[in-house]
């Protein structure tokens, strides 16, 4: 029988060692990356309440947390993802007159996932929040930085693969589909699953362009000129809308030379359903995880109080100290 007091739990380890001084340098320079963008710290607990990621706010899945009690019954977890938390800190301290706030942080966090055998579950993130500002040029600094961070980290072939959740939102209000078959539409695109997508909707009745439009989202991923092709899908006023910031973020990344880094890619759904406009995941060589996941949640402060618009981008250093070792980054 394993002797637990000298093991640890499944997906926890320990860092030690010369990893866990280049995890400590490689924290440095993201950091560094911070402050020169303007960002100031903020602390956020690693316990809270189950109501900081319940169904409602749209975070993380309740048989995903790690949960237990106070004395009081009141249900804890530990945290599994920071926006929630940073947005709830902003509500209860932040004064709405003096937006928009440009917020970093770093710590752990801890997702129980079946999904996450042979991967860790507690992690270390570090990542921003800009908050209080909304539009294209919010969201292109927050592309930019993300560019930066994964430059300072020593990585020089990477991609950051940018969606838009308002423009599958547009098609899927006027699609007639139920909010459960919706779901199902938004996992099979996300999978990159068309033919689950054509078998779905083969004998919905719909406008064409609405059902050419889904059936296409999940190979409508490129560069610039996927921009172009998705206008013939932009049947409302808010799918055009939704293309249209893409059109600007492009603009302004072309300009400020971030242009090589980035791709689209409008079958790029999130799980976590707070997302409302871009949706972004960065990859590089030498892992098949992301490096950084960000986005907009324009409507995700409301759960707490607070009425603004926000974008963010978290690192998950773990992977890309993982990434960094594999291409031999000194």
């Amino acid at each position: 029988m394993k002797n637990l007091m000298i093991h640890t739990p499944e997906g926890i380890r320990d860092i030690y060692g010369g990893e866990a001084a280049r995890k400590h340098a490689l924290m440095s320079a993201l950091y560094n990356i911070f402050m020169s963008y303007g960002y100031e710290e903020i602390e956020t607990p690693i316990i809270e309440y189950f109501d900081v990621f319940s169904n409602e706010v749209g975070t993380t899945p309740s048989n995903e947390l790690y949960k237990f009690f106070d004395r009081t019954g009141n249900t804890l977890v530990l945290r599994p993802d920071f926006t929630p938390s940073v947005a709830r800190a902003v509500s209860m301290h932040f004064q709405k007159d003096r937006m928009p706030y440009r917020l970093c942080y770093e710590g752990k966090t801890f997702v129980n996932s079946a999904e996450y055998q042979g991967h860790l579950k507690e992690s270390t993130q570090m990542g921003v929040e800009l908050i209080g500002k909304s539009g294209a040029e919010a969201d292109a600094e927050v592309l930019a930085l993300t560019c930066d961070l994964l430059k300072a980290a020593g990585l020089s072939d990477f991609q950051v693969s940018v969606g838009q959740v308002d423009f599958f939102k547009a098609l899927a209000d006027d699609s007639g589909l139920t909010n459960e078959e919706t779901e199902e539409i938004r996992q099979l695109i996300s999978n990159k699953n068309f033919f689950g997508v054509e078998e779905l909707l083969k004998d919905r009745k719909m406008y064409t362009e609405i059902k050419e439009g889904m059936t296409r989202l999940p190979q409508l991923f490129g560069g610039r000129d996927v921009l172009d092709e998705a206008e013939k899908y932009a049947i409302n006023d808010r799918a055009a809308a939704a293309l249209g910031n893409l059109r600007e973020i492009d603009r302004i990344l072309q300009e400020k030379g971030y242009g090589r880094y980035i791709s689209y890619d409008f079958g790029s759904l999130s799980k976590y359903h707070y997302y409302t406009g871009i949706i972004f995941s960065a990859f590089t060589y030498g892992t098949g995880e992301a490096v950084a996941k960000g986005g907009r949640y324009d409507t995700l402060l409301t759960h707490f109080g607070t009425d603004a618009p926000a974008v963010g981008v978290g690192l998950y250093v773990d992977t890309l100290m993982n990434a960094i070792s594999r291409q031999r980054v000194d």
